[in-house]
């Protein structure tokens, strides 16, 4: 069951680093830009999606430390309401998930289990801070936090701003854009002390009338029970067609808790 919710919900299943941590130092051979942060996530934001659906059918490939499998991902976004997921495997769906800014559900059919809550559970249960915009935000290539709400240090790190968070000492949040679009690049987030991080990195975009968006996200973990990485690659995408979002829980499933 575990790796088809950690490709369903991308960022909920792979996202564990608690705010424990002590941060890493910076590189010091890093080149300091001061004051210079705001302009650079000003027009971060100026290359926001525009759409009021999204369609995307993707191929995805899930590996840990003791298996790996290929698997199609078909997703569904209403902007700022609701996503839908199905993971299938040889054209059977094997899961579904449906998120909205109130409530996420998913069932999967190995186990034959489902889960219904809210951001507040899964958010005590991953350590972190979690609601519907970082999902949709991991999903269309923006920051997965809004950085117009928090402080950052810049450097310039391989023709890349490096912005690094400077809110909570014991969390490290690290984001990279481009100098030329000002896309997300890269982020990280990390705790060493407990031994976890998670880096997702964008690539191979492709401009529409709504705007850029990746078509390559891969998602790479590490926990102290091992290693996990997604790779998501986009290969039908689709904006402001009229989409259903269907979702139901087969019967004689089981509910399961997370606590």
């Amino acid at each position: 069951m575990k790796k088809y919710i950690s490709i369903l919900v991308l960022s909920i299943a792979v996202i564990s680093c608690k705010s424990k941590a002590v941060a890493v130092q910076g590189n010091t051979s890093q080149t300091i830009v001061e004051k210079e942060d705001k302009k650079v996530i000003e027009k971060h934001y100026n290359n926001k999606l525009d759409f009021s659906t999204l369609y995307i059918k993707a191929s995805a490939k899930y590996a840990d430390e003791k298996q790996s499998q290929n698997v199609t991902a078909e997703i569904r976004i209403e902007k700022d309401k609701q996503i839908l997921i199905s993971v299938r495997f040889l054209g059977i769906t094997m899961a579904k998930a449906l998120i909205t800014p109130d409530a996420v559900s998913y069932y999967e059919k190995i186990n034959s289990t489902y889960y219904e809550g809210d951001f507040t559970s899964l958010s005590k249960w991953l350590g972190t801070d979690l609601d519907y915009s970082k999902v949709q935000n991991l999903l269309v290539g923006e920051a997965f936090d809004d950085l117009r709400k928090g402080k950052y240090t810049q450097t310039i790190v391989e023709n890349l701003f490096r912005l690094d968070e400077e809110k909570d000492a014991n969390l490290k949040k690290t984001f990279f854009l481009d100098g030329e679009k000002y896309l997300i690049q890269k982020e990280e987030i990390s705790q060493p002390s407990e031994n976890r991080t998670l880096q997702i990195a964008y690539s191979d975009t492709k401009t529409f009338d709504q705007g850029i968006l990746p078509t390559s996200i891969e998602i790479n973990a590490v926990q102290p029970k091992g290693k996990t990485s997604i790779n998501l690659n986009y290969n039908n995408i689709s904006f402001n067609e009229e989409l259903s979002f269907p979702y139901s829980v087969p019967s004689g499933y089981k509910k399961v808790t997370i606590k």
